[in-house]
């Protein structure tokens, strides 16, 4: 009988470099709607998502400890703002964690 796709030793490797802090779904979300722009605002990033504020901050503190996320803050006239970017790190972190899911799913 023929192994099965991603059993083998390149599975385990792409396994192994899979990247923790992006794997969650919420996060891994939030990385790739940043990455379709420069910059955005995090009431736009939530509605793309469609989490909660309390889950995007949740998820954008993780992202920041791991400098895959740059926050700046602001005003927009008197209402404060805050608006969210994918850091170069962030962006290669997302890609070779897209390309570690790609070996094990044999494409």
């Amino acid at each position: 009988m023929p192994p099965l796709p991603g059993s083998d030793s390149v599975g385990e490797e792409a396994r192994a470099r899979l990247d923790e802090v992006i794997h969650s779904p919420v996060r891994l979300s939030v990385v790739a709607a940043l990455a379709a722009t420069d910059e955005a605002e995090f009431a736009a990033v939530r509605d793309a998502v469609q989490i909660s504020d309390s889950a995007l901050s949740k998820a954008v503190t993780a992202l920041e400890q791991a400098a895959y996320v740059a926050v700046r803050k602001g005003y927009v006239g008197k209402r404060p703002r805050t608006w969210l970017s994918l850091t170069p790190a962030g962006r290669e972190a997302l890609s070779a964690h897209l390309t570690a899911l790609r070996a094990i799913a044999g494409a």
